[in-house]
């Protein structure tokens, strides 16, 4: 795999064993020149696409058929990747080989086989260097070929369409295709990193709300070793697709890939600029690119199996490929790019104008950032642009500062919030990614909700919220990932809000803050009074901005920590009430607003804890009505409180998925009963209703059938039943006829007899 790691097969040990084969795994371990080793398993890894929708055309300026269909290509005003103006000036990927970690890649394909590279393609799964998919009835492989062909599919040879960089080169990977093991992703990841430039993945663990996961050892040090190693030391370029799971309120800091620093996390947007219905959020990502949306939205135009093009490829799996397409322009026009420059350039060139979402906000160092979009869209002639006269970004320093370890408990429906004052930092004066590395206990981990604030008052979500992770496991040393404060000076007070919503315990056990960032602000940024920002001048907000220097933690208007290195602002107080409340500092407003309508407040006046009747609790205050989201709960034998409605509905009745009220956008409300009503997705009723016509069709047959059985049993019945009746009295007739003809009988005798006497008499 890599040099002095080895991967071997033992020809006794099962591969679909339900144990562990510990005896020749410690055999192993025995060897005095083995270092270290580990039994492989089998991971669950998911394609990021989705079903195909109907797509729509445009006009026509390449001879590619469906070049009228790429809208995400063609639109202009700010509408699209902007990818025309870098081909105008003979950017095309020329020089840049790309891989598709993937199911494979159709390398004969009539819009690939020019740009296919050999040696940027192997097929893991079966140990060749063929990277053919293997064909089935559904095409379940047609994946990587749909990948490849939004990179490098050939322009203007009058066939299918045309890839964002269609002078790159392209390869294939055949890896998902069978059983995905920690020694699979490593071999795939670490394939000639010499010679490949890019990888593309647009897969992960289940994107189901309720998994956390990421790469192991093997896959870990294959990430470590592209970006040191690969490209001359340049490092090798990893792209990730962010996930789909946003139906199920998944997290993709949950995902170990994406919320990885030595990835380029990628989101969708929809034709009309809008959060795609299975996009997740978070605050790893990094920029966008569009992809498909609702029904009646379009989609992406590419290359499919059996030399066939399709118009429908779908979800972050599309979005992957297209900002890899537009890397390979930046690194064309600048081949001494390092991977950290990429991120860097991305970020300054990502556009959030024309993307619509609530939570849209401005950093500390004037920059436009979303946990849904990233920076924003991908711009491919300004990273083509700035990537020219781009200079090294300086070295990478990393700096860790930990908390005092604690088992600090967090209520049932409270939050806590912890204060770090990061005072030194060596190496790191201007932030590139942010870890947070948090150990928590829950009874059920999809309760939780993590956040962290900046000095610069850049606050950022790492985890919302998950409905379906019921999971006992918590998380141990799990690194939540931010990009927001990208640009920002590390010292000063960091804040950590953990919020429980569930109705039982958690406890948080350590966490430690560890920053990545550079000793002196990279050339193109820190000295300026503004920064470009699509197009735009934003003020930077200087002032919020900490120097480096311990002498001015107060720059960011944030209290200081007095007595120690961290400060606890949240604190239970058992004495104060049955129920234990969280503290927390307040302003005055806010106890004006937690005090109306109390009954009782905790013990600093700080949180109302009971309200008056008729008035329900809500994170601290009492509601008239409940905001949206939240639905009143009046359960006899507590306090009223606004609980949280079922993860599909907008406003409910109550917390179960048919008592909807109202969806959002993406959903339909269907009333299936007078007490019952479900918010279904749009992209997915014209299936449901087709399912739904199917399923009474199947009930009306059901019933006509048995009817008819029913119908033909009782005359069956009833002709058995009749034969049989008959036979009786037919039996009964011929008894009584032989009666009758005994009776004639004996009296034929009787007169016979007396005959022959009277013959006898007169013969005397």
């Amino acid at each position: 795999i890599f040099p002095d790691w080895y991967h071997f097969e033992h020809n006794k040990v099962a591969k679909r064993s339900l144990g562990r084969s510990l005896e020749h795994h410690e055999n192993l371990l025995k060897e005095s020149q083995v270092k270290w080793a580990r039994q492989q398993v089998v991971r669950s890894r998911r394609k990021r696409d989705l079903l195909p929708l109907r797509p729509r055309s445009y006009r026509v300026n390449l001879n590619d058929p469906r070049w009228p269909q790429m809208w995400y290509l063609n639109r202009g005003q700010g509408l699209d990747m902007n990818v025309q103006p870098a081909w105008m000036e003979g950017v095309t990927g020329l020089g840049v080989v790309v891989t598709i970690l993937d199911d494979g890649l159709e390398k004969d394909h009539p819009d690939l086989f020019r740009n296919y590279d050999p040696q940027a393609s192997y097929d893991v799964n079966n140990h060749d260097e063929d990277p053919m998919p293997r064909y089935d009835l559904i095409d379940s492989n047609r994946h990587g070929t749909r990948c490849a062909g939004e990179v490098a599919a050939t322009a203007n040879n009058s066939l299918c369409a045309v890839g964002v960089a269609y002078g790159a080169s392209v390869g294939g990977v055949r890896m998902l295709d069978g059983d995905v093991t920690d020694a699979v992703e490593a071999r795939s990841l670490s394939l000639n990193p010499q010679h490949i430039d890019i990888y593309s993945a647009s897969w992960g663990p289940d994107d189901d709300g309720k998994t956390v996961d990421g790469p192991g050892e093997l896959a870990t040090r294959a990430f470590i070793e592209g970006v040191t190693k690969g490209r001359s030391g340049k490092g090798s370029i990893f792209v990730w697709a962010s996930g789909n799971g946003g139906r199920d309120h998944d997290n993709c800091n949950c995902d170990g890939y994406t919320n990885s620093i030595w990835t380029l996390s990628i989101s969708s947007a929809t034709e009309n600029g809008y959060v795609p219905w299975y996009s997740e959020a978070c605050s790893s990502t990094l920029a966008t690119t569009y992809s498909s949306g609702t029904s009646g939205e379009k989609q992406v135009v590419t290359t499919d199996l059996h030399h066939q093009c399709t118009s429908s490829h779908t979800g972050t799996s599309a979005s992957a490929p297209l900002a890899a397409g537009i890397c390979a322009l930046a690194l064309e026009a600048n081949r001494e790019l390092t991977w950290r420059d990429m991120q860097h350039i991305v970020v300054r060139t990502a556009r959030p104008a024309n993307l619509k979402s609530s939570d849209w906000k401005v950093n500390g160092v004037g920059r436009n950032v979303s946990h849904s979009f990233g920076y924003g869209l991908m711009d491919a002639y300004a990273m083509v642009k700035l990537a020219r006269n781009w200079k090294t970004v300086p070295e990478q320093h990393k700096c860790e500062v930990s908390a005092p370890h604690t088992d600090k408990l967090i209520p049932a429906k409270s939050h806590v919030t912890l204060q770090l004052h990061v005072k030194e930092c060596a190496g790191v004066n201007f932030l590139e990614h942010v870890q947070a590395k948090v150990s928590l206990a829950s009874t059920k981990r999809g309760d939780l909700q993590i956040h962290l604030t900046s000095p610069a008052g850049t606050r950022a979500t790492l985890l919302a919220r998950r409905p379906h992770d019921v999971s006992r496991s918590g998380f141990q040393a799990w690194p939540f990932m931010s990009v927001h404060t990208w640009g920002e000076k590390p010292f000063g007070i960091w804040q950590l809000e953990i919020h429980n919503e569930g109705r039982l315990l958690g406890t948080l056990t350590d966490w430690k803050l560890v920053f990545y960032g550079t000793e002196t602000a990279p050339e193109h940024e820190g000295d300026e009074d503004s920064v470009e920002i699509s197009g735009s001048k934003v003020d930077l907000k200087t002032s919020e901005v900490l120097s480096n220097s311990e002498e001015d933690p107060d720059a960011n208007d944030v209290e200081p920590v007095k007595g120690g290195v961290w400060k606890e602002l949240h604190q239970v107080d058992s004495t104060d009430h049955t129920r234990n409340e969280v503290q927390r500092t307040t302003t005055e407003d806010d106890v004006a607003s937690a005090s109306a309508g109390c009954l009782a407040v905790s013990k600093k006046g700080q949180q109302c804890i009971e309200c008056l009747k008729g008035l329900f609790l809500y994170e601290g205050r009492c509601e008239v009505v409940c905001p949206e989201h939240y639905f009143p709960s009046l359960d006899a034998k507590l306090q009223p409180v606004c609980s949280y409605c079922h993860y599909t509905c907008k406003t409910c009745s109550g917390p179960s998925d048919y008592q909807c009220i109202s969806c959002y956008g993406d959903a339909s409300l269907k009333q299936t009963s007078k007490a019952e009503s479900y918010c279904y997705p749009k992209a997915i009723l014209p299936a449901l209703e087709t399912s739904r016509w199917f399923y009474w069709m199947f009930v009306a047959f059901s019933v006509n059938v048995t009817v008819l059985v029913m119908i033909m049993s009782y005359f069956i019945m009833c002709k058995l039943l009749q034969n049989f009746g008959c036979c009786i009295k037919h039996q009964h007739y011929r008894k009584m006829n032989s009666g009758d003809n005994l009776t004639d009988s004996l009296s034929k005798d009787r007169i016979s007899a007396v005959y022959d006497l009277s013959e006898s008499d007169s013969d005397g």
